[in-house]
């Protein structure tokens, strides 16, 4: 079952207007290392930390919160697998949140998709509650923990 949808367009320009004038101030606050390991090592990093902020502010939708309600934006980071599938982790009070929208018996699965066409990046995801029973159907997924019947 679907639990949240959320989508996002950033201006890759306005990002790096933000790089330009910031710096690590604002990679640092915003990014994970292994996200801007990721950007630092691409020909065009804006348009890679584009995609990286459009995909927070689409979980924090697909989270029915935006980021609001204690929300960090380190505590969502897109890593990608080895085939290159970009994927979506939660902390902190992002996985809190998680949990709380996931029903008992259930575990969720974050999708994310990325793309970009300068001056534009843009996410979507999709959060998804699988019968736990199902887990193992899904090699490579990223799952959230299991809520617990407490």
């Amino acid at each position: 079952m679907i639990l949240g949808i959320g989508t996002d367009l950033a201006n890759i320009d306005r990002i790096q207007a933000t790089l330009d004038r910031f710096g690590d101030r604002f990679r640092n606050r915003v990014f994970t290392e292994t996200e801007q390991r990721r950007a630092e090592r691409m020909t065009k990093p804006a348009a890679v930390y584009a995609k990286r902020w459009a995909a927070k502010e689409a979980c924090s939708k697909a989270l029915g919160t935006g980021l609001r309600m204690g929300i960090a934006w380190k505590d969502m980071a897109v890593s990608n697998l080895p085939t290159g599938q970009p994927v979506m982790q939660v902390t902190g009070w992002a996985q809190d949140r998680l949990a709380q929208m996931t029903p008992e018996g259930y575990s969720a699965l974050v999708h994310v998709t990325l793309t970009d066409d300068h001056p534009w990046a843009q996410a979507m995801v999709v959060i998804e509650a699988l019968p736990e029973a199902e887990e193992a159907l899904r090699p490579g997924a990223v799952m959230a923990p299991p809520r617990s019947l407490s």
